[in-house]
């Protein structure tokens, strides 16, 4: 029987239990995954605690990224067979669906080939991180060349590839961060400017770097109180995508800065992209083709095996990281 990660309750990471349980023979539309690798996401660790989008039934699975090997396909799929390398694109609900374990049953229209130039760590790696900065940088935002985007949470893997993206769009990146520990990292890992905010005004710092113009494009997973200096540092004009709640103080609306610039602020989810059809084959295909041409290289900050799963959240939660956190199996 594989090892199956599920919680019977909301709270701490110590609330994830691995238990053995029988396999599940995959139903219509559905294919059955042998996990080699799980990509970590702060939804996940904001699912098991009661706080996203949507609530647990327990107990409950949870997991939206994993890489591994077609071991069986349910009826009505086809495009997929048996032994195909597949990673899961986050495309279905927690509340259905998990990948955490050693065996994962998921909807066929949520797989797709990674790159046979990635391993099964880099191919886990790929789509929440990617799918969410191209929806609301290219899709959305219409990134141009010389333009200045604005990307909070420096360091954790949606926002390394927001710089990644930016970079291939010609755009130029400005990171935040609030360690400077974290700042030579983000540089390497191709930020223009990163602005450590322990040290540093973010109004000042942004308006200097830009000559007074502001930014046209910030991507921002935090809000609370840093939406007010978010629109402060923002170009007549701009957008602001939120794309999390990861501030545990209320979010108030930056009224009379959106008021003298034109400011769009606006909720963002990669459901948005992974739901229409058209989006979601031309958010593929940039990502098939950024990585082709080494544009866009996952960065892995650090792995846990299945049975460290506890502390790869707790990991996770001390925001340690720079990159992806993996859990192999």
């Amino acid at each position: 029987m594989p090892k199956i990660v599920r919680f019977y309750e909301t709270g701490s990471a110590e609330v994830l239990k691995v238990e053995e349980l029988p396999l599940v023979e995959p139903g219509e539309g559905e294919v059955r995954l042998a996990v080699e690798a799980i990509g970590l996401n702060r939804a996940e660790v904001m699912f098991r605690q009661g706080q996203y989008l949507e609530n647990p039934e327990l107990p409950s699975r949870l997991g939206y990224e994993a890489a591994g090997i077609v071991d069986a396909v349910g009826p009505g799929v086809s495009g997929i067979q048996i032994g195909d390398r597949v990673s899961t694109i986050p495309s279905f609900s927690m509340r259905t669906y998990g990948v955490y374990g050693e065996s994962a049953v998921v909807p066929a229209h949520a797989v797709a080939h990674y790159p046979a130039s990635l391993s099964p760590v880099e191919g886990t790696a790929i789509w929440m991180q990617y799918l969410t900065a191209f929806g609301a940088l290219i899709e959305f935002g219409q990134l141009q060349k010389d333009a200045f985007v604005l990307v909070t949470a420096g360091s954790s893997s949606v926002a390394l590839a927001a710089i990644q993206i930016a970079k291939s769009a010609g755009a130029f990146a400005i990171a935040v961060t609030r360690r400077a520990a974290k700042k030579s990292f983000i540089m390497g890992a191709g930020a223009d400017h990163v602005i450590v905010t322990d040290e540093e005004d973010l109004v000042e710092k942004v308006m200097a770097i830009t000559s007074g113009k502001g930014v046209s494009l910030v991507f921002d997973p935090i809000a609370g109180p840093l939406l007010g200096k978010l629109a402060e540092a923002a170009a007549p004009d701009a957008t602001i995508f939120e794309y999390g709640a990861l501030s545990t103080s209320p979010t108030t609306f930056p009224l009379f800065s959106a008021l003298a610039k034109g400011l769009t602020v606006r909720g963002y989810t990669m459901f948005e992209i992974v739901r229409d059809p058209e989006r979601f084959a031309r958010g593929k295909r940039f990502i098939y083709n950024g990585i082709e041409a080494g544009a866009l290289k996952p960065i892995i900050d650090r792995t846990f095996p299945l049975e460290s799963i506890v502390e790869a959240h707790q990991y996770m939660e001390s925001n340690q990281q720079k990159g992806k956190i993996v859990v192999t199996v």
